[in-house]
């Protein structure tokens, strides 16, 4: 213990899968939490009064752009929004340029990642150069602590070669330490979604936009189901969307099969109407939905058919964003304020929705207990401190981001993070990150 700092987080109530009591925190600057109780000093002090004290968050989604497309954001920035936004621990995509298919790739991603004041763990690649024809060396990648596999931006299309991946990743559990390796698929059939540029209903026949049905969702989501029941690996499915994957969804885990999901943030608070004046900021894949889409990914985060709320954080610089509707990319920011949009727009209890954003992701990407784990004397000290009270305004201009493109500008939000805590070092501190 000789040299080290400790921080006593006091006056907050303690919130973890265990379930809720008052007290305070002390933690140690050599990366783990000291004591749990009341009365309890520190080196230094950080005021939780009126705050909830929960494991840290954790990101399955972000896209931090890094390698390829600095000038939008880099890993350091990403990182950095990411603490800001409440975030220990976030999974980076591999759509980068080049992609995140081998292992060369990888490390840099780890090597740029190491100082942050986040931890970020790189995702890899399902297929080579996310092209869908042959697999990535799946065994190097996993060796190299990649845990979650995917082509995001683009869904597997090839059956035999989903199933061929799946019981690939199935067999190198030996390589992980027994914790799974999980296949993460952007469901989305290119033969349904080619050329559309929002979600194929009312708003779209009224504006003219080429628009993608639910189905190209869900066709997808139906026979990712099939592939886990058949090969017994673990899916995670990516940004659900649609009433109709929900369903199947709820359906597949009623029968017990080895599948997860996540829910965007924007898809539960944003709706396909939100294209009306062709803004490109309300662009994104998969696209938002119908009112009734809305409300079934909320009711499938309430009911927990939906693991985890994840942001799907994806930069882009002005000057691709304010070209036209068409022509922009899809893509939307969502680290700094996923926890106030979560508060606001669910009417799920706090302990639900901390769940949705920190236990329950970690568990997936093979996290916990690192990340996620209980508030005891002894776990890890990955923190999140919030005020799920407070009220603020959005705006991207003062995002950490490198990019402003949020389509919550200058919406009224509640609940805001006020302190976060990685390894035992505040690299939030009321709201401000500390480097």
């Amino acid at each position: 213990m000789s040299g080290s700092t400790t921080t006593a987080i006091k006056g907050g109530t303690v919130i973890d899968r265990t379930g809720s009591r008052r007290a305070d925190v002390v933690v140690s600057d050599e990366g783990t939490i000291l004591a749990v109780g009341e009365d309890l000093d520190g080196d230094r002090t950080l005021d939780a009064t009126d705050c909830v004290v929960s494991p840290g968050f954790v990101d399955l989604h972000v896209h931090l752009r890094q390698p390829g497309k600095e000038e939008a954001e880099t890993i350091e920035t990403g990182a950095r929004g990411a603490a800001l936004g409440g975030f220990t621990s976030v999974v980076a995509m591999p759509n980068t340029t080049p992609a995140m298919d081998c292992a060369s790739v990888v490390r840099e991603v780890i090597d740029l990642a190491a100082d942050t004041i986040c931890d970020v763990r790189p995702s890899a690649a399902i297929t080579v150069g996310r092209d869908g024809e042959s697999l990535t060396p799946m065994a190097e990648l996993v060796k190299l602590g990649v845990r979650i596999f995917t082509d995001d931006g683009t869904g597997v299309q090839d059956d035999r070669l989903m199933r061929t991946a799946l019981e690939y990743a199935g067999s190198l559990v030996h390589l992980s330490g027994g914790r799974p390796i999980v296949l993460a698929q952007h469901c989305e059939v290119n033969a349904l979604s080619e050329g559309t540029y929002m979600h194929e209903g009312e708003w779209s026949s009224r504006l003219g936009i080429p628009g993608q049905p639910a189905e190209a969702e869900e066709l997808m989501v139906m026979r990712d189901i099939a592939l886990a029941r058949l090969t017994g690996t673990r899916v995670h499915f990516q940004h659900m969307s649609t009433a109709g994957s929900v369903a199947m969804i709820r359906a597949a885990k009623a029968a017990g099969l080895p599948v997860t999901a996540e829910a965007a943030t924007h898809h539960f608070c944003l709706t396909d109407a939100c294209c009306a004046d062709y803004d490109p900021l309300y662009k994104v894949h998969p696209p938002l939905r119908t009112d009734a889409d809305v409300a079934a990914v909320k009711e499938g985060l309430a009911d927990g058919t939906i693991d985890a709320i994840a942001t799907d954080h994806a930069p882009h610089t002005p000057q691709d964003k304010e070209r036209t509707f068409a022509e922009a990319p899809p893509g939307m920011l969502g680290l700094e304020t996923a926890f106030a949009i979560a508060n606001t727009h669910l009417d799920i209890p706090i302990e639900a929705l901390l769940g949705a954003l920190s236990w329950r992701p970690a568990a997936i990407a093979g996290l916990d207990p690192e990340h996620g784990g209980p508030i005891v004397e002894g776990s890890a000290a990955n923190l999140a401190i919030v005020d799920a009270e407070t009220t603020w305004t959005v705006s991207g201009a003062a995002m950490a981001s490198r990019s402003s493109n949020t389509p919550y500008e200058g919406m009224a939000v509640r609940g805001r993070v006020r302190h976060t805590i990685l390894k035992g070092e505040p690299v939030v501190i009321d709201g401000e990150a500390q480097r």
